[in-house]
């Protein structure tokens, strides 16, 4: 399709514009070859003329398709030009508020202006991870890109964002940092991307200004490097600036300002720390005041100070730095401030009185003499001499403001280096991110030295630029396989050569600024006589002190004024001595390194392009311009390293309004920044480039029904593009695009477009027809009915006669008759049907109406039963509080009872104390009667010895004393027969003594007896006592939740019926009102009784009148005046005078009818009056009653109150009576309401009834005068009853007055039985405490009752897994159940974990029990058998497996059962029934975890001994591939002969059988999945670690076969991993070093395609391994070739960044972390039983 095709009607084209650059026109008419003008229509609708040549017509671009305009892309555009460039950038600028868009690689973003909320951190977060054009244009885009390239690619990246002065290059380059610093992160503790974001503030006091474009233009270039380490996390930062703007130091221009520092001091000139510095306003210093400019709208430079010095903190540069570097900027304001004067004859001289120069030489250290001298003098070396010459004041302020400008250099450089210094963070660094923000192309009505660098700069930049785009189209075609033809595109070489090239400008340049003599004119002198041939080298024509270049954005016309001074940078070396021996270190230091190398001006060290010429002396040196050429060849140099990204900043007005688009502006800076370069080099290739999908779902209309029928879209849009577009130069297919050329787009969318018109047109066409040929039929078919009527009356006036009319008329009337007939009937019959409708209808509403009232009626009985429900559920929550309180009181009880029992216990044992007291004494009154007769025994002694005595006196004297002698044998025999008598009684008295105390003793032991045996029963008492407060204690815990439930419902309810009080005594206030009201029918019946007395003297009166009409002739005038006293008194004379009026009768009959009439009517009246009164007599007492009622009521709230607080059952109770007072309240209300509204209505129909009849009796003679006295008696009544009414309403209100005070009594009580009940609450509390340690204390008791019982209670059928036993057979179980098992038992194996569920059991009773002690030695004692048995065990797979997998259980039932939240998720109910009550076993969960460890990694152990020796063998000597031999031929030498010769074969097959014998193993012990793939994963790197190390240190084993047979053994292990299901594991990773080896053997190794290849796919192998192999691999055959050193070194260099170990070998005892995850048990333990094989009968089941 030729271009010129489409310039055809309604195409639309851009034509040059003065205002606006390009104006948009539609083409009127097609143009043909040979027209001389193009019609156009342009917007305003206008037409213009556009002239062609005819024969070579240049018409106008083309416009866009509207589908195009406004594309993310500019590359996308069907034409692409600088109109449809500009017109998609106002759009989505001006009306999308888009400021962002793609131009291929460039990002060209347009500054707003405007603070826009899309930098936020979610806004990063979006764009994370993000491809590049899956979301909007952004510069996070960008910095994503960079950063997603560097940690694919792993290569360094750079972001490259220019753009003239206030066109947002800072901003966007802070963004872009701080997208890095958000999304990556720091490595370390110094939150380095914090301070790289903090050196902002700084870089901008120092290297910022306001110019008459921008009020915060960078005054120098920046490259920030930001470092990552591996995982990509900021790890440290390094900033390199260039060509910093010296001149702006000592010179502005108009409306500019110096570099914000000095202003910002100057604002703070005022604070302590500076009064030092001598600081002055900056309208007082020159080099701040030049420009005229001295602040910026909107900035405050005393807060930008204050954030400038706190960053300077942030970033470690503390106060010391900070003073010196504010010393050094005074320093130069004040160096500023020194006058130099002219002395006439060529000299100068400064005045050693300036206050100035005493500033500066004391902030800096320097001699005054010194100083004034040498910037007034210079010395010229000669051969013989030197000479000290004097200058004049030119020279001399140009040495000062040289001086100047080196120091602030120098401090600039200085604190670059320190923030550098600060962002470096230890680490080593993997890879980069560079952002350069730098100048952009700059043209202005005076160009300088500044603007030729500038330009220059901008020159390699594009240079760069386009080679870059360049490659990248050409990749893109590559990728695509589309023949790659070469594209003529700008290349700005000439220009660069122009600059820097060998007798280019800084040639000349350089080589006259050597001269002495030389000036600005002889220099541009040479350049007119060696550059004049040159095309891009112009000459002005009005001008002979300018040149001009032709850059590759815009011609520039420079000044060369002032190009040598500045390039030459100027400082006497007699100025910097004076400087280098300053009294100021901070100074001194930065002429220190003068001495070594030449003065500079670079910000970093850079190793120059070529080797300079050692200079001839001192005054040699390195111009400006030569070393901005040296740094700018490092830039290039550091981003042709890396990976470039492109931001263009365009500035869309000079006003700095916000969305305002100045189309020349913004024409001006995309032809300067590149991008219509870009739009050019896409332009003169495919720059239109669609996707298969895209295309077919755009033009599927194009295309023919054959064509849509193919099931191959790829095809199809082939052949529609073929048959559309015939010049298949035009297009071309790719492998997934289609490739359209300029304008080819636009040219679907016309032919698209033509055919949804066509479409269009053939819709209309047949819709036109459709409705014409409906109206032409209607008018036809209207045309017929209105001949058929005319013809019609034309006939029937022909053939109508008057006899015929008459008949017709007649035909009528018959037929009106019967059509009113006909619809009579059919009214009646509607009628009766309506009826019949109606009647139904109501009657199944009335049916409907009683269906509902019956509902109705049901729901009252519903709620009635409700209601009773509710009640008896309140009265049953009621009594079981009341039974909770009587349980604690019986608890009290109980303990009162339990202390007086054991009172009386201590009063038994007192008792028995006594007893065996009054024991000892018995006996001792035993040993005294002894004594006794023992004495008696003695007398008895002494009497015979007496007697005998007797005797012998007596037979002396017995011949005289015979007769005495008779005596005394008389008194002998009595006294014999009493001394019998006394010793018969003496041994009864003895006897009896005797045997009391036998009975004593019977007794006393009896009592003992009984003392045991009433202990024991109390005891048994006790217990019981017990159990059943333990069931107390657990309803009372239970009833204290309700209580404290009913307790905050109560409270609730208080506060309800405090509400409802107050609503009540707000209705009691009624009752004034109702005073009121009566007061007020008071006054009406004085009013009533008033109008009475007034009327009844007007109706005497009227009477009297009457009667002296009626009896004017008969009596005289003072009898009348006597029948008619004036007295109202005596109204009853009135019936005296109607008597004597008797014979007035006749004449007043009909009068007297009427009276008596209104008589009957009036007595009616009254009749209903008396009824009314009752009536309301009758309310009267019923509302007493209610009173009555309501007092009754609150005297039984009051006794209930004090019956409560008697029994603390307050709260229930008292919802109860506030309901049903809430519920009296109410009704009493009601009545009320009702009551005074009913009163209200009655006075005023009393009222209204008096009134008329008050009327009536006006026309009422003598009748009105008696039944006034019945008013007035009916009156007193009423009056009796209001003031009745009164005082009942005043007893009401003393009643509700009463109530309400009860009300308040109510709440104290009720908030002091609330304290009562908190009080009660805390001593349930208390007894809550009491009673869990009387149950410690009771569970002893109940282990020893058990142990005592000889008889074992019956097994119950429901068990509760756990196991019994007693504490002397703990060391039995753990000898069965530990050491002395088995793991080869078929018991064991039946049911895995049998020993740790038995143990568990176990342990569950000793839980159950409360038993610290016993629990502590069983978990003691199970902890120190297994690690006995490990310990003498500890070569035994099968045990180390079983006690592992033991181990494991037990601990996760310890776990399963700890009751804690997060381990009950997966339990059963009854799981959960089992959980362990008293005691918490994390500890020992501890314990046995780090026990498990212990296990597992000697379990390892012993599989890596038993797995080690057939790893080399079976994994690389084994030849698993038959027919393939990895072994050399015959001839070389094998590995030799082995120890033992006999020993086993050991091939792949073993490796899986001993792999297969563990995996068994660890499954018939039970052993968690889980844990079993973290012990396969660890042999299977055992097994990887072991065969790679084996390759690095075997020669023979490095060849492409061996690689074959290790990657087939490699494939039969994960065949393994799949057969036993274990693909989960990632045990296949740790493979994958030893994987890549085996590849890296079999791969091709010999050109640069496979050194790339093998460094970006051995991943998991170090350098120093990958070369390893490389060196050692070893051809086997002869078509294989050895790897060549020139190949290694290339693989070498390519591996140079790479991180990692430097060890050959793998640490093949690595061990992985292992874990023990928690994996809830199934088993049920009340199922599991003990087998007998085991031994344990001792244990028994609970």
């Amino acid at each position: 399709m030729a271009l010129l095709e489409l310039y055809t009607e309604y195409n639309r084209v851009w034509i040059p514009d003065a205002g606006h650059v390009w104006r948009s026109a539609e083409i009127l008419r097609d143009f043909h070859l040979g027209d001389n003008v193009l019609d156009l229509l342009l917007e305003d609708g206008t037409e213009n003329h556009y002239p062609v040549d005819p024969a070579k017509p240049q018409l106008p671009p083309l416009r866009n398709p509207d589908i195009l305009v406004g594309e993310n892309d500019l590359t996308a555009l069907s034409y692409l030009h600088e109109p449809a460039v500009l017109h998609n950038l106002k759009v989505r600028f001006v009306e999308s508020k888009i400021i962002y868009t793609y131009c291929g690689i460039i990002l060209v973003a347009v500054n707003p202006y405007k603070q826009l909320h899309i930098y936020g951190d979610a806004i990063i977060h979006a764009y994370s991870g993000q491809n590049m054009g899956d979301m909007d244009p952004h510069i996070f885009a960008v910095a994503e890109e960079a950063y997603k390239q560097m940690a694919r690619n792993h290569k360094d990246q750079s972001i490259i964002v220019s753009g003239e002065s206030g066109a947002g290059k800072t901003v966007s380059a802070r963004y872009a940092m701080r997208y890095f610093a958000v999304v990556s992160k720091s490595g370390s503790k110094t939150r380095v991307e914090d301070k790289v974001l903090a050196s902002n503030p700084i870089t901008e006091a120092i290297g910022n200004a306001k110019t008459t474009r921008n009020d915060n233009s960078s005054r120098f270039g920046k490259y920030t490097e930001i470092g990552f380490d591996r995982r990509y996390r900021i790890i440290g930062a390094n900033m390199r600036t260039y060509l910093l703007e010296k001149s702006r130091v000592v010179f502005q221009a108009d409306n500019e300002r110096n570099y914000h520092i000095f202003y910002q001091m100057c604002s703070c000139a005022h604070l302590p720390e500076f009064n030092n510095l001598k600081l002055l306003s900056a309208d007082e210093f020159a080099y701040t005041c030049m420009g005229g400019e001295i602040t910026i709208e909107g900035v405050d430079d005393g807060k930008d100070m204050e954030e400038t010095r706190r960053t300077f903190s942030l970033l470690g540069l503390m106060e010391d730095f900070q003073s010196d570097v504010f010393k050094v900027l005074a320093a130069v304001l004040h160096l500023g401030n020194l006058e130099i004067k002219n002395s006439g004859d060529g000299k100068s001289s400064v005045p050693p009185s300036d206050p100035h120069l005493a500033v500066f030489c004391e902030l800096l250290g320097v001699s005054a003499e010194g100083l004034t001298r040498w910037l007034c003098h210079r010395r010229i070396v000669l051969v013989a001499e030197t000479v000290v010459k004097p200058v004049p004041k030119e020279r001399a302020v140009n040495a000062r403001d040289a001086l100047a400008k080196q120091i602030y250099a120098h401090l600039f450089d200085c604190i670059i280096n320190k923030i550098n210094t600060a962002l470096q963070v230890p680490g080593k660094q993997h890879a980069f991110i560079g952002v350069l923000d730098i100048y952009g192309f700059e043209t202005f009505d005076t160009n300088s030295f500044e603007q030729f660098c500038i330009n220059y700069a901008n020159e390699k930049l594009q240079q760069q630029f386009n080679l870059h785009v360049f490659k990248l189209e050409q990749e893109e075609y590559m990728k695509e396989d589309i023949p790659w033809t070469l594209i003529d595109f700008y290349d700005n070489q000439p220009v660069i050569d122009l600059i820097e090239a060998k007798m280019g400008i800084l040639d000349l340049l350089d080589e006259e600024c050597l001269f002495p003599q030389g000036t600005d004119r002889s220099w541009l002198q040479k350049l007119f006589k060696y550059l004049d041939a040159n095309p891009l080298f112009e000459k002005p024509r009005l001008s002979n002190e300018a040149f001009v270049i032709q850059h590759f954005a815009d011609k520039v016309e420079y000044q060369c004024r002032g190009f040598l001074e500045k390039n030459r940078d100027t400082l006497y070396e007699e100025l910097v001595d004076i400087l280098r021996v300053s009294e100021f270190p901070f100074v001194a230091n930065f002429f220190q390194e003068e001495k070594q190398k030449p003065v500079t001006t670079k910000v970093v060290k850079v190793r120059p392009a070529r080797p300079g010429v050692k200079p001839a002396n001192k005054q040699q040196r390195a111009s400006v311009g030569d070393k901005f050429c040296s740094s700018l060849s490092l830039l290039m140099e550091t981003l042709n390293a890396t990976t470039p990204h492109y931001v263009r900043c365009i500035k869309p007005n000079d006003e700095k309004l916000p969305f305002e688009y100045d189309s020349r502006r913004v024409v001006q800076q995309l032809r300067a920044c590149g991008v219509l370069e870009t739009i050019r080099i896409s332009a003169q290739s495919y720059p239109s480039r669609w996707t298969y999908i895209e295309f077919y779902s755009r033009y599927s209309i194009l295309m023919s029904h054959q064509e849509g029928d193919l099931s191959d879209k790829k095809q199809t849009c082939k052949n529609v593009l073929q048959r559309l577009i015939q010049d298949s130069n035009q297009y071309k297919f790719g492998r997934t695009k289609i490739f359209f050329r300029a304008g080819q787009v636009a040219y679907l969318e016309k032919l698209r477009l033509d055919r949804l018109r066509g479409a269009c047109v053939t819709l209309q066409k047949h819709v036109r027809g459709w409705s014409k040929r409906r109206k032409f039929l209607r008018m036809r078919e209207a045309a017929i009915t209105l001949q058929q009527y005319i013809r019609g009356t034309k006939t029937i006036r022909k053939t109508v006669t008057a006899a015929a009319l008459k008949q017709g008329w007649a035909a009528l009337v018959i037929q009106r008759y019967w059509r009113g007939y006909r619809m009579r009937q059919v009214f009646h019959l509607v009628r009766v049907a309506t009826v019949t409708i109606q009647s139904f209808t109501r009657g199944w509403i009335a049916r409907k109406r009683f269906k509902k009232m019956v509902e109705e009626q049901k729901a009252l009985i519903l709620q009635k039963y409700a209601r009773a429900w509710l009640a008896r559920r309140r009265f049953q929550t009621m009594r079981r509080l009341v039974i909770n309180v009587q349980l604690s009181f019986r608890v009290q009880k109980l303990r009162k009872k339990i202390e007086e029992q054991n009172k009386e216990n201590r009063g038994l044992m007192e008792r028995l104390s006594s007893l065996a007291n009054s024991h000892s004494h018995t006996v001792d009154r035993l040993q005294g009667l002894e004594a006794q007769l023992e004495k008696s025994t003695n007398q008895k002694v002494s009497l015979e010895a007496r007697e005998k005595k007797v005797k012998e006196d007596a037979s002396q004297i017995t011949t005289q004393l015979q007769k005495e002698i008779d005596v005394l044998k008389l008194e002998k025999q009595n006294l014999e027969k009493k001394f019998d008598a006394s010793s018969k009684e003496a041994k009864e008295s003895f006897d009896h003594m005797k045997t009391n105390l036998q009975e004593e003793k019977e007794h006393e032991a009896r009592f003992r007896k009984i003392a045991e045996n009433n202990i024991e029963i109390q005891r048994i008492d006790h217990e019981k006592e017990v159990e059943t407060l333990k069931e107390g204690i657990k309803r009372l815990k239970e009833e204290r939740v309700s209580l404290q439930r009913k307790i905050e419902e109560g409270d609730q309810l208080n506060a309800e019926l405090q509400e409802q009080v107050i609503q009540l005594t707000k209705h009691v206030k009624i009752i004034p009102e109702l005073r009121k009201d009566l007061n007020n029918l008071q006054n009406q019946r004085n009013n009533m009784d008033r109008k009475m007395r007034e009327q009844s003297e007007q109706a005497r009166a009227k009477m009297n009148d009457i009667t002296r009409q009626l009896l004017g002739g008969v009596v005289e005038e003072n009898v009348l005046l006597g029948l008619t006293p004036d007295d109202s008194e005596k109204n009853c004379e009135v019936e005296d005078l109607l008597a004597a009026f008797d014979g007035l009768q006749k004449a007043t009959r009909i009068l007297e009818n009427h009276q008596r009439e209104q008589k009957e009517g009036y007595e009616t009246q009254v009749e209903g009056f008396t009824l009314k009164v009752d009536h309301l007599e009758n309310e009267n007492s019923k509302l007493q009653n209610l009173f009555q009622e309501k007092s009754n009521v609150n005297e039984n709230i009051r006794q209930e109150l004090s019956r409560l607080s008697s029994e603390n059952s307050v709260i229930p109770e008292l919802k109860v009576q506030a309901l049903e007072l809430q519920r009296q309240k109410q009704d009493l209300e009601a009545h009320v309401e009702e009551q005074s509204r009913e009163l209200t209505d009655k006075t005023e129909e009393i009222t209204n009834v008096l009134q008329k009849k008050i009327q009536e009796e006006s026309s009422q003679r003598r009748h009105f005068e008696e039944k006034s006295e019945e008013l007035e008696e009916l009156k007193r009544e009423l009056e009796g009853r209001v003031e009745e009414l009164g005082e009942e309403n005043n007893h009401l209100k003393r009643q509700l007055q009463m109530e309400s005070e009860a009300k308040s009594k109510l709440r104290q009580e009720t908030s002091q039985l609330t304290a009562d009940n908190m009080d009660f609450e805390e001593q349930l509390d208390q007894k809550d405490r009491l009673i869990k340690k009387l149950q410690k204390q009771m569970k002893s008791l109940e282990t020893s009752q058990r142990a005592k019982q000889t008889s074992a209670p019956a097994i119950p059928k429901d068990f509760l897994g756990m196991l019994e036993y007693k504490r002397e057979d703990e060391s039995r179980l753990i000898q069965n159940i530990i050491l002395d098992l088995k793991p080869k038992g078929v018991v064991v194996n039946m049911i895995p974990g049998l020993p740790a569920y038995i143990l568990f059991m176990c342990v569950r009773h000793t839980d159950y029990l409360n038993d610290e002690v016993k629990l502590q030695t069983l978990m003691n004692g199970v902890i120190g058998a297994v690690k006995k048995v490990i310990m003498s065990h500890h070569k035994d797979f099968e045990l180390l497996s079983f006690w592992l997998s033991n181990m494991y259980q037990l601990l996760n039932c310890l776990k399963q059962y700890s009751g804690e939240e997060e381990f009950l998720k997966q339990n059963t109910p009854r799981q959960n029934k089992h959980c362990l009550q008293n005691f918490d076993l994390s500890e020992h969960r501890q314990i046995l975890s780090d026990l498990a460890i212990q296990i597992y990694h000697q379990f390892i152990s012993i599989m890596e001994k038993t797995l080690s020796p057939a790893i080399v063998p079976g994994m690389l000597e084994h030849e698993s591939l038959q027919g393939i031999s990895s072994m050399k031929p015959t001839g070389f030498r094998k590995r030799s002969n082995s120890i033992y010769e006999d020993s086993e074969t050991h091939t792949i097959s073993s490796i899986v059988q001993q792999l297969s014998v563990f995996q068994s193993t660890m499954s018939q012990h039970g052993m968690e999945q889980r844990l079993i793939k973290q012990a396969v994963k660890q042999m299977f790197y055992q097994v990887g670690a072991t065969t790679l190390n084996s390759i690095m240190l075997r020669k023979d084993m490095c060849s492409c076969r061996k690689g074959m047979q290790i990657r087939c053994n490699i494939s039969y292990l994960e065949e393994w991993l799949k057969e036993k299901e274990l693909q989960s594991s990632n045990a296949m990773d740790t493979l994958r070093p030893l994987s890549q080896a085996a590849w890296l053997l079999q791969v091709n190794k010999s050109t640069d395609e496979d050194a790339k290849e093998i460094t970006g796919t051995c991943t998991e192998l170090n350098p120093v391994q990958i070369v390893k192999i490389l060196n050692s691999y070893t051809p086997i055959d002869d078509f294989e070739k050895r790897v060549t050193s020139s190949f290694v070194r290339k693989v070498q260099s390519l591996l140079q960044d790479r991180d990692g170990s430097t060890q050959l070998m793998l640490d093949s005892d690595y061990r992985f972390q292992v874990t023990f995850p928690f994996w809830p048990s199934a088993q049920a333990l009340e199922l599991l039983q003990v087998p007998s094989s085991l031994h344990l009968d001792f244990l028994s089941r609970i």
